[in-house]
């Protein structure tokens, strides 16, 4: 990759970037400032600044660092949570990390140590989805514990705190996030009405929506 591609390269997942910020916004998935989002071009790690609202992000904003945290493009000053998304690209074949605080994924961590198998979609996460041990944000320690909840999962609850998802593409690790927060909704709604127990899937089940998954889709 020459330089000018490298650059167009770096440039266009900025603006992706923002783009899926802006509509963690949007749809009610973060209020104000709160959570990050962040993308991985070869051995750069872009990601949203700490505290700047995402609409006013602009192409001259971007902000980078390498894997080990080193700012390498930019003024701004990167996410807090910035070891939490390291520790993913570190541990992961990742190349897009959405962080949230998604209302009723929230709760969810607050009330179980994973997400009960609700429905078959919970294979598209790899299994049940776990919440890992609060610690104050921003810490090696909460970077340590999400990636321990993590492990062969694609997603994770952060106790107390939210959601932490990755992919593919920007698009998947998205679309996982926003996943997420419609199956915790449905456990609570479900499991609001007074006199039932919800009905939950065998792992079996959710193994066997895991097999079909792969083939889900367009081809070609």
């Amino acid at each position: 990759m020459t330089n000018q591609q490298r650059q167009e390269a770096v440039g266009q997942a900025w603006r992706d970037l923002v783009a899926t910020a802006v509509r963690t916004a949007s749809e009610g998935l973060v209020v104000g400032t709160s959570g990050n989002v962040s993308v991985r071009v070869g051995d750069l790690v872009l990601v949203t600044p700490s505290g700047v609202p995402y609409e006013r992000l602009g192409p001259d904003d971007a902000i980078a660092v390498d894997l080990e945290g080193r700012q390498v493009l930019g003024e701004l000053t990167p996410t807090s949570e910035l070891p939490m998304h390291l520790a993913v690209y570190r541990a992961t074949s990742a190349t897009a990390v959405v962080h949230t605080h998604a209302v009723h994924a929230t709760a969810v961590s607050t009330l179980v140590p994973e997400l009960p198998l609700i429905h078959y979609m919970s294979a598209a996460f790899g299994g049940a989805v776990r919440v890992a041990p609060y610690a104050l944000y921003g810490t090696d320690e909460l970077a340590d514990n999400m990636l321990h909840a993590l492990r062969d999962r694609t997603a994770v609850l952060l106790q107390n705190h939210g959601t932490v998802t990755y992919g593919d593409t920007l698009d998947q690790a998205y679309d996982r996030t926003a996943q997420l927060e419609w199956m915790c909704r449905l456990w609570l709604t479900a499991g609001a009405v007074p006199g039932h127990t919800p009905t939950l899937l065998s792992e079996a089940q959710v193994r066997e929506t895991g097999e079909k998954l792969k083939g889900y889709g367009q081809r070609g």
